[in-house]
């Protein structure tokens, strides 16, 4: 069943169930959008994408499941349950007298990308889920004995699409030895092409080592050695690599060695939930949204073996964080004027400065001065409760690139999960640059990702549920109009 409301741009309004046409915004000087609802109450939805067969396919992130949705009809199909290759249950489902209060990790079944030669012959999804928790058999919440972090790990997997059976079938590992944890496990792939060739792209976040239940867990960002805090990238199908964990790994990225490949492909990443790709003057740059500490969330390009400064640099490496780490605690037994892991930030200037091919941003969103972010750590490690900063939470983005909507073409949307809002920002005719920043569908949600038609009429975007996070952008169930939805907003020119 398809759900119409109403909708103007940039304001909170009344919204309300009309049984026939969708109503159409009108505003002076903004633009007009028909909104439908095609779907409610999914399974968390993280990863949206608009297919070259004119579906929708979706990854739930709590249920395991991708489905295949007619944007028409509402219709859904079912294309591969994975929920039985993890090894712990659903502790959402389960009582704290029963599995101890074990948390589940942040995401679940997260990224997902479709081979451009999808119906062509080359017939290859890619997705990343969690599928192990190392203290799944401890007692209690499982804690790691030495860090009290929560370990988990992630795979990345191929599937072949089976067109006639509408199924993905044969998940053949790409890598199963990415980190995972309860928190900042970024979680997108992307495939796009570097001197001609395609390549999948995943960003993986820092596991939330340094701040909340992972403060004493080691920040692992600036050593390119291990897969935390990084871009990686693999081969979308396998080379002829002799070992056979390294056929995925290209053998040109930029942090291999004689004696081992290594997937990484950029470092100095705190939480990347947002990854695509746009075409400026015929080359095509990936472009990443990145949540920040207590402000300055990130809008990156990535580049091979760039470092994007984290936790040494956070934003534009202005200074606002002068005198803090990229995280604080209430816990006086760990190291540090912050309680925490996470180094202590001298002067973001000179570490910008003394990092190897440091890469600020294209846009940093709410960089607060110093004087805030300073009350703001006091109050959290003096054990108060946890101001609400000034933050986006981005998690998704979208390259617009057509000519559909009037002013847009060279765009990049990015989903809000504390907002509430989608936000078009502008790019200039570099790409390196934003030109003009404005805000659209304003809503009480947590939009978590965003795709666009072929056609570029129509914007999809997906809502939590109940996300799953270490920290103060959690979800209140109660503030949330229109949970786990897939939504529809269809421009009126």
């Amino acid at each position: 069943m398809l759900f119409l409301r109403s909708l103007r741009l940039n304001v909170l309004v009344s919204c309300f169930f009309i049984p026939a046409a969708a109503c159409i915004a009108q505003e002076a000087g903004q633009e007009q959008f028909d909104k439908k609802i095609i779907a409610k109450g999914t399974s968390d939805p993280w990863e949206i994408v608009f297919g070259l067969d004119q579906h929708l396919w979706v990854t739930e992130s709590k249920d395991y499941r991708v489905l295949r949705i007619d944007p028409a009809s509402g219709n859904k199909e079912v294309l591969i349950d994975l929920s039985t290759a993890k090894t712990f249950p659903n502790y959402d489902k389960l009582s704290d007298s029963i599995d101890g209060g074990k948390p589940l990790p942040q995401g679940g079944l997260m990224g997902m990308a479709l081979h451009p030669m999808l119906l062509k012959g080359k017939p290859f999804v890619y997705l990343a889920f969690v599928y192990d928790f190392e203290g799944k058999d401890r007692p209690g919440d499982g804690q790691d004995p030495k860090d009290h972090g929560y370990h988990y790990k992630t795979k990345i997997v191929r599937c072949t699409y089976d067109q006639q059976t509408q199924k993905l079938q044969n998940p053949e590992t790409i890598c199963d030895v990415i980190p995972g944890s309860n928190d900042h496990n970024g979680g997108r792939l992307l495939i796009s092409a570097v001197n001609g060739k395609s390549y999948l792209f995943y960003s993986v976040g820092d596991m939330g080592a340094g701040q909340f239940k992972n403060a004493e867990r080691t920040n692992h960002a600036q050593d390119p050695a291990i897969y935390e805090g990084k871009m990686l990238r693999f081969n979308t199908e396998p080379d002829q690599d002799s070992k056979k964990d390294e056929a995925w790994i290209p053998n040109d990225n930029p942090f291999n060695r004689r004696s081992r490949q290594n997937a990484v492909w950029s470092i100095g990443h705190r939480n990347p939930q947002g990854l695509d790709m746009m075409e400026i003057n015929g080359q095509p740059v990936i472009y990443s949204s990145e949540h920040g500490p207590f402000s300055d969330d990130e809008i990156n390009i990535i580049k091979a073996g760039r470092n994007y400064g984290h936790p040494l640099v956070i934003g534009y490496a202005d200074g606002n964080y002068n005198g803090l780490s990229a995280g604080v605690t209430d816990k006086d037994n760990l190291p540090g004027k912050w309680n925490t892991t996470y180094p202590y930030i001298e002067n973001e200037q000179a570490n910008a400065g003394k990092l190897k091919n440091f890469e600020p941003p294209v846009k940093s969103f709410f960089a607060t001065e110093n004087k805030l972010l300073l009350a703001f750590a006091d109050t959290i490690r003096a054990g108060k409760k946890s101001p609400d900063w000034p933050s986006l939470a981005p998690s998704g983005i979208a390259a617009y690139t057509s000519n559909a909507i009037p002013g847009w073409k060279n765009s990049l949307l990015i989903t809000s999960l504390k907002k509430g809002k989608i936000v078009r920002l502008k790019l200039n005719a570099a790409g390196t640059g934003v030109e003009e920043e404005r805000e659209y569908f304003m809503n009480k949600v947590r939009y978590r990702d965003v795709a666009v038609s072929a056609d570029g009429t129509k914007i999809y975007v997906v809502t939590d549920k109940s996300a799953v996070t270490s920290g103060p952008s959690g979800e209140n169930p109660e503030e949330s109009a229109e949970q786990g939805a897939i939504i529809e907003f269809t421009y009126k020119p």
